[in-house]
C-alpha cells in the first residue's frame, strides 16, 4: 500500500481542527493549574498563620482551610478531565492518520474517541464553575456591609 502526498495533505487538513481544539485545552489546563497553584499558596499561608495565631483565630483559619481545601479538590477533577480530553484528542489525531495510512476503517471510533474527549471537557468545566461559585461565594462571607463602612 502506498501513501500519496495528497492523502497526507488531506490528513493534515482533517487533523487541524482538532490541534486547535488541543491547544484551547492546553489554555484551560494553564488557567486550571494557576488556580490550583494560588489556593496551595494561600493554603500554606494559613497554616503558617495557624502555627502562630490564637485560639480566637485559628477557627477562622481552619474554616477556610476547609474551602480551599474543596476548591483543591473541584480543581483537580477539572485538571484530570481536561487532561482526558487532551490524550483522547491526541488518540483522534492518531487514529485519523493510522486510519488512512493503512487503510482501516476508524471513522465509528474516532467519532466516539471525540465525543468521549467533549465529554470530559464539559465535566471540566463543570468542575471549575462550581469551584468559581464557592469561591465567589466566600468573598461575599467575608465582605463587611456598606453599611458598617
Amino acid at each position: 500500500m502506498e501513501i500519496h502526498l495528497g492523502d497526507i495533505g488531506n490528513i493534515i487538513q482533517l487533523a487541524i481542527a482538532p490541534v486547535f481544539l488541543l491547544t484551547g485545552v492546553g489554555t484551560n489546563l494553564l488557567v486550571l493549574t494557576n488556580r490550583l497553584a494560588r489556593i496551595i499558596d494561600r493554603s500554606r499561608v494559613l497554616e503558617e498563620r495557624i502555627d502562630a495565631a490564637n485560639d480566637t483565630r485559628e477557627q477562622e483559619y481552619l474554616a477556610e482551610i476547609e474551602i480551599l481545601f474543596r476548591r483543591a479538590h473541584l480543581i483537580n477533577g477539572a485538571i484530570t478531565l481536561s487532561t482526558t480530553c487532551a490524550l483522547l484528542i491526541c488518540v483522534v489525531i492518531a487514529a485519523l492518520f493510522l486510519g488512512d495510512a493503512l487503510g482501516l476503517a476508524l471513522a465509528t471510533l474516532i467519532a466516539m474517541l471525540f465525543v468521549m474527549a467533549m465529554l470530559a471537557l464539559i465535566g471540566s468545566f463543570i468542575y471549575l464553575l462550581r469551584e468559581i461559585f464557592i469561591a465567589t461565594g466566600t468573598l461575599s462571607m467575608r465582605r463587611e456591609p456598606l453599611s458598617k463602612r
